[in-house]
């Protein structure tokens, strides 16, 4: 049975939290103390998994494609659960949770989550956070001028030249962040992956992107895949961008959640035995419900590994209303799924949840396709 969900459908399906509801109004808003947030980090965490690539921005062009339709469903507050890099902060900036769990099976995922918060703390601005990723200080003759334009800050840091003397110092200041603010501790392996991703990004500046194995022990920047400039300035199907970056008033909301240590880092399978259900379990203790749980194309690996009905189980354990969606990343290759956007080599959808266990309980759902076919609800 493959069925796309109409909006009217869907109104009538879905419970839609008020308008605007902001973090601060969920009565356990308020900054997580460091020693908790580092109890989560670590105590929750799962021994590191492998994955083929280094994930250190998206691939997704069609990440935004579906954000016009989770405010048209109301979809806000709450908890977000999310997987890899600096696209989950796009969608926790359009959704405005009060709590968010990335979970990522690669250790080195989290040490870079790690890292990104730390230049969070470190850059009131989305421009000092940018120049400090890519270890371009924004000095200089036409230096661009605190918030101004996204355009005039991206030409400004794509003629300048990454320097050495600011790269030693962001990334000695993110390791004592990391380490003595929010007491995770680093042993040498977690040392070299922090400096191995501070580098990539001063290396490859704008033109950062996801990064593949090719042959023998070589990797190579995909040449496919959307730099970290292409995202910046991507649109929704509306023509609207939408980047987190690209708005002062939504770095200010995911830095402000950062600083409160609300975005927590935990190396995890969506599979395993112990992140997952302790995440899930926070959640109902502090009464949270499960807003959008962001999976990419996690679940595919899941369905090749064998291990499809352990994440089953573990999705049960959240805390869930009639709202709550999966944001899902199905990649047009052999096949090419029915909402595919032309120009796109991905296509993002969104699922109910609870939709979803029931159509896998009866069987809906056996294989990868038929879960991302059935019951989806995707852009017009």
């Amino acid at each position: 049975m493959i069925r796309k969900l109409s909006i009217a459908v869907l109104a009538a399906l879905f419970y839609a939290y008020p308008a605007g509801q902001d973090a601060a109004l969920h009565p356990g808003s308020g900054a997580i103390p460091a020693a908790e947030f580092a109890r989560m980090t670590v105590d929750w965490s799962e021994d590191g998994g492998y994955f083929r690539s280094d994930n250190f921005i998206s691939n997704e062009t069609s990440f935004l494609h579906i954000v016009p339709l989770m405010k048209e469903l109301g979809v806000t507050g709450g908890a977000y659960i999310g997987v890899g890099p600096e696209q989950n902060f796009t969608y926790i900036a359009k959704i405005r949770p009060a709590i968010a769990f990335i979970i990522d099976i690669r250790r080195q995922a989290v040490i870079q989550h790690l890292a990104l918060k730390a230049l969070f703390h470190m850059s009131e601005s989305r421009d000092l956070f940018l120049a400090a990723l890519l270890s371009r200080p924004l000095e200089g003759d036409g230096a661009p001028k605190p918030e101004t334009g996204l355009e005039e800050t991206l030409a400004f840091l794509a003629k300048t030249a990454p320097d050495p003397a600011s790269f030693r110092s962001t990334l000695q200041r993110v390791r004592k962040r990391i380490e003595h603010d929010f007491r995770i501790p680093l042993n040498d392996d977690d040392r070299d992956a922090l400096e191995h991703v501070m580098a990539a990004f001063r290396d490859a500046g704008l033109g950062i992107s996801y990064r593949s194995f090719r042959s023998g022990s070589s990797w190579g920047w995909g040449r496919s895949f959307p730099t970290l400039a292409d995202l910046l300035l991507e649109t929704d199907l509306e023509g609207s961008r939408g980047h987190f970056l690209a708005s002062a008033e939504d770095y200010a909301f995911v830095r402000r959640l950062q600083l409160e240590n609300r975005i927590v880092p935990v190396v995890g399978d969506f599979a395993g035995s112990r992140a997952f259900a302790a995440v899930a379990e926070h959640l109902r203790r502090e009464g949270y419900t499960v807003s959008a749980f962001y999976t990419s194309n996690v679940e595919q690996y899941l369905f090749r590994n064998g291990v499809f009905p352990d994440f089953v189980e573990n999705v049960r354990k959240l805390p869930l209303s009639d709202s709550s969606l999966f944001i899902r990343a199905y990649a047009n290759s052999r096949i090419l799924h029915p909402a595919r956007v032309p120009g796109h080599r991905i296509t993002t959808l969104l699922g109910n949840i609870r939709t979803f266990l029931e159509n896998y309980d009866k069987g809906l759902c056996g294989d990868y396709w038929s879960l991302v076919t059935t019951d989806y609800i995707s852009a017009p």
